[in-house]
């Protein structure tokens, strides 16, 4: 069991996410006011807590959201579970799609630190049914 500890969301694309505690995630979209949201496979960004804890402790100053992540969920090691898992919170229920990404070219996180997280650690998903998410919320392996 994990646990959703921020909710992120930008209004453009290219640029970080600010936690906004709480969001209304749609069917086959993601969240609703996201710039990255839209009828594709990779509608919503997890990125496991102790994986942005491990890249802090390296001398990273990045807040939730600074990876691109729409959910930081705690006691979860999403990088290890296979693309087609199921996660449930509330009403909401997402399938994972992909695993990892490119990184953008000039990405702060890489130009200060020479590594970034969210290629390897950052998964993706679609939302299956949509509803409300917020820090604090259970967040379930299915």
């Amino acid at each position: 069991m994990g646990k959703v500890l921020a909710v992120c969301m930008s209004p453009a694309k290219g640029t970080a996410k600010r936690d906004v505690g709480k969001a209304e995630l749609v069917e086959n979209h993601g969240l609703k006011g996201d710039a990255h949201a839209g009828n594709w496979h990779r509608q919503v960004s997890l990125l496991s807590h102790e994986k942005i804890e491990a890249f802090r402790a390296r001398g990273a100053e990045v807040e939730n959201g600074a990876f691109g992540e729409n959910l930081v969920v705690d006691g979860i090691d999403f990088s290890s579970l296979p693309v087609g898992t199921v996660f449930k919170s509330g009403d909401v229920i997402l399938e994972m799609t992909q695993i990892g990404k490119e990184c953008h070219n000039g990405c702060q996180i890489f130009r200060t630190m020479g590594d970034c997280i969210m290629p390897r650690e950052g998964v993706f998903a679609r939302v299956i049914q949509g509803g409300v998410i917020s820090a604090g919320d259970e967040f379930n392996v299915r």
